[in-house]
Order: C-alpha cells, then sequence, then structure tokens
C-alpha cells in the first residue's frame, strides 16, 4: 500500500449515518485516521440506470486518473531540474489550494460546478466532456511547447560534446581563416591530443601546394585541439585524403557570418518565445490540474454513491468516509472494518467469496468486501 493511498469506504446507515460514524471511527480509531467523506442527496433515477452508470463510471475513473497524472508529470517535466523540489507547491486543489491530501479529506460537493438538480447521467457526462476537454487541450499545448523546446535543445546539442562533433560556430573567429580568396582555403582539422607532435612535423607534407607555418591551434578539449592550415584548393581532397590517413579528421565548415548570426538570433527568439509561452503554459495546468483533481474526487464520490444505493437500497442511508490507515496498519484496518461489517455478506464471512460478476456491484474485482470499498493513490507522480 502507498503512504499516499486513501481508501473511500461506504456503510450503511445504521440506525443512522451519525451512529455509523461514531460505531466507525471509534472501532479504527487505533489504526487509520478516518474523515467524513459527505455526500449530498443525489437524483437516484431508475434501477438499470444506476446499474449502467455503475460500468460507465469504472471505465471513467482510470482516466481521468491518467489525465491527472499526465498534467502533474508535465509540469514536472517543464520545469527546470532544480525547481522539481517544490513541485508540490503547484499540485493544490480547489478554491482554496489545498494540498492533495488535505482536499481530500476536507471533501465538499462543489454544487457550483455539479449542480445537485442535475440526474446522475448528466454529472457523470459533464465530468466526462471536461476532462476529456483538458486532455485534448493539453495534447495541443504539449506539442506546441514541446516543439519549440526541441528546436532550441536542438540548437544547444551542437555546442556540446567534443571537437569531433560539435558545431565550431563560435570557435572561428574571421582572422582564424582565409576568406574570398579565389586559390587559396582554410581547413580545419581535429587532432588527438598524443598526436599534436606529429600534426606540425607532418601537416605541410600532407599535400604538395600547402602553406607554410600556416597552421595554428585555435580551440583544444580534453580529447582534441582544433588546427588550422590553409591549402590551395585544388589540393584539398588530396589533403584530406593523407590526413585521414594520420588520423586528422579535417572538418567541414565554411565561415558564413550570416549564418552565425542567423542561428544567434534564432536561439535568442525561441529561448524569448519559451520564456514567454513557460508562464501562462504552468498557470494553465495549475487551474486545470486543480479542476480534473477536483473533478477526479467527485467521480469517486458519484462511484461510492451509485454503489452504496444498489448495495445497500433505498432510502438512501449509508455513511462514506476517507480512511488513511497508519503505516503498516492496513491489514488490522481491513480487520476491524471485517469484524464490523462483515456480516453484510454471509460468504464474506465464511471466506466463500467466489468470482461472481454482477453488474453494477463490482464483485467482480480481484478484491472484494462486503462493503462499497475505493481506493485513491493521489501520489501522483509515481509510475504506473
Amino acid at each position: 500500500m502507498s503512504d499516499n493511498e486513501f481508501w473511500l469506504v461506504a456503510v450503511p446507515g445504521d440506525p443512522t449515518p451519525e451512529r455509523s460514524w461514531s460505531n466507525l471511527s471509534e472501532r479504527i480509531k487505533n489504526h487509520s485516521d478516518c474523515y467524513k467523506f459527505p455526500i449530498p442527496e443525489l437524483k437516484v433515477g431508475t434501477l438499470d440506470t444506476l446499474v449502467s452508470l455503475s460500468d460507465q463510471l469504472a471505465k471513467l475513473d482510470p482516466f481521468i486518473e491518467n489525465v491527472v497524472r499526465k498534467m502533474a508529470h508535465y509540469m514536472s517535466d517543464i520545469l527546470d531540474p532544480e525547481d522539481r523540489d517544490n513541485l508540490h507547491e503547484n499540485l493544490l486543489v480547489g478554491p482554496g489550494k489545498l494540498p492533495m491530501e488535505n482536499y481530500v479529506c476536507r471533501f465538499s460537493w462543489d454544487q457550483a460546478k455539479f449542480p445537485l438538480r442535475q440526474p446522475l447521467p448528466g454529472l457523470v457526462e459533464n465530468i466526462s466532456k471536461m476532462v476529456s476537454q483538458v486532455d485534448s487541450d493539453l495534447k495541443q499545448k504539449s506539442i506546441s511547447f514541446n516543439t519549440m523546446r526541441g528546436n532550441l535543445q536542438a540548437i544547444e546539442r551542437k555546442a556540446v560534446g567534443n571537437l569531433m562533433t560539435r558545431s565550431l560556430n563560435g570557435l572561428v573567429k574571421p582572422s582564424d581563416v582565409v576568406q574570398s580568396s579565389e586559390y587559396l582555403q582554410t581547413l580545419l582539422v581535429v587532432v588527438p591530443k598524443p598526436l599534436y607532435k606529429e600534426w606540425h612535423t607532418t601537416y605541410e607534407s600532407l599535400a604538395e601546394m600547402v602553406v607554410p607555418r600556416s597552421t595554428e591551434m585555435i580551440s583544444e578539449d580534453q580529447e582534441f585541439g582544433l588546427f588550422t592550415v590553409t591549402v590551395f584548393k585544388k589540393v584539398v581532397e588530396e589533403y584530406k585524403l593523407h590526413a585521414r590517413e594520420k588520423r586528422f579528421a579535417v572538418r567541414e565548415y565554411e565561415y558564413d557570418p550570416q549564418m552565425i548570426e542567423a542561428e544567434k538570433k534564432e536561439r535568442e527568439k525561441l529561448e524569448r518565445d519559451l520564456k514567454r509561452q513557460f508562464g501562462p503554459l504552468m498557470n494553465w495546468l495549475k487551474v486545470n490540474f486543480s479542476q480534473s483533481f477536483s473533478a477526479w474526487l467527485h467521480l469517486k464520490a458519484l462511484r461510492v454513491f451509485t454503489e452504496s444505493v444498489l448495495r445497500y437500497g433505498l432510502p438512501v442511508n449509508f455513511l462514506s468516509v476517507v480512511l488513511k490507515p497508519h503505516r503498516k496498519a492496513q491489514k488490522k484496518t481491513e480487520d476491524a472494518l471485517k469484524d464490523q461489517y462483515g456480516y453484510l455478506d454471509s460468504k464474506f464471512v465464511a471466506n466463500e467469496v467466489d468470482q461472481i460478476d454482477l453488474p453494477g456491484l463490482g464483485f467482480n474485482q480481484v478484491d472484494y468486501y462486503p462493503y462499497v470499498f475505493f481506493r485513491m493513490n493521489v501520489n501522483v507522480l509515481e509510475k504506473k
């Protein structure tokens, strides 16, 4: 069991929800924190509607959870690594901007977003449409931001790595190369550090028509040095061939100040655009994470309500609570609930529960309980 897992439990209000609350909270107080999970009296509808809704809610629940998790992971992804330790400050829920754990424990039905006069199918449809729209918007916004970020990273990658792979823009100055010559061309040669001496003794003899004493090291990293050498254009290909035989690598490079300036401006523009988009994107993520998480908990409440009516019948009379078992007390909490409510199902008491499937009652779940039971893991950054 995750430290961030809550249990949503509903039991009969026998004889009243308040009496059930006293009995339940007293029974498990040594094993679990217990909070009321108040669900207003919703429009019940027909039995067929409830059965259909139960199946629909069971499918919608993991979809909404996935959207909530995607938003949290994307927030983490776009934050700078040094800011990720404070990510929880952005994962707040509701008008009171509560941490997720507090929001679950202090749940209050939002009548403004989910009017009580609306039938259950309408509430479910509204939640589904709202979260589906958030999911669609997230895809579009992330594609746009990721494309821009990818373009900037591609430019930045050119400026990293060793001298064999990185861009030479920024390393080569105009004075390092012969420009606008009809006959001469400056080559840029990457030489491994152990071969510096050999380079200096052989570079003039790798081809004819090499300008004497034309080599100069203009950059160096941990593995290589970047040297210039000026040759006549007619021997460039021959020089490359013989240089390669000596393990000297001639980089294909043409000094183009206009291209260098254009790349610099493109990088600066991408940096400005990313910075300009980051703020609004983070605000959108925070607002819609809050709304999606709230919708997820309201959907859980609808599941608890629907299953409780299907199990315990009409008139509506049940107690719904949020449990947070203490560390290593999950089994004791389960046993306390079993002792208190096992009578609701004689098969459960006799440990004879078979895998039967009655639509709407959740009996086909791997973990079956005689009371209404749902898990909710609010560690939205956990890999699933």
